[in-house]
């Protein structure tokens, strides 16, 4: 019985693998702004984030993901907003998106592999090139815009 419930989930996990990620809103709202990245790989602003690892909390990554790309520390807990379907990665990739209202940049971000650049940018003029998901989370977050299923 065993060998059949472990042959049933090994084959559920290759044939129906399901990713999970993370991004961070990072609003200073004193300021007006907020924080985004530009990867090496794909194009565009967004706001930063990444993969949820097997035996990782939502939480957990988030923080990674935000010292690992823009050296930023949370000082207190971030908000979940809403949960998306990515459909731009997969047919079954999901995104957590949390809002960051209290938090702390230890030093600017320098550019590396992975990210380009970063930086805080004001709310009413953000870079040119800032996806239209990233500007849509944008006006869900501060404007009231009802949340998509989808990112």
């Amino acid at each position: 019985m065993k060998l059949r419930h472990w042959l049933f989930h090994s084959y559920f996990l290759l044939r129906r693998p399901m990713t999970l990620g993370v991004r961070g809103a990072v609003i200073d709202e004193k300021a007006g702004t907020v924080f985004l990245i530009r990867h090496t790989y794909v194009p565009g602003w967004q706001f930063p984030g990444g993969g949820v690892e097997t035996g990782e909390t939502f939480g957990a990554a988030l923080a990674k993901e935000l010292r690992e790309e823009g050296n930023i520390e949370l000082t207190g807990a971030p908000e979940l907003f809403a949960l998306y379907k990515n459909s731009h990665a997969s047919k079954r990739d999901h995104v957590a998106l949390y809002v960051c209202r209290h938090f702390r940049q230890t030093s600017p971000h320098v550019g590396n592999r992975e990210i380009a650049e970063s930086g805080f940018f004001p709310l009413n003029d953000l870079p040119e090139a800032t996806t239209q998901a990233t500007r849509r989370r944008l006006r869900e977050i501060l404007e009231g815009e009802k949340p998509s299923d989808s990112w």
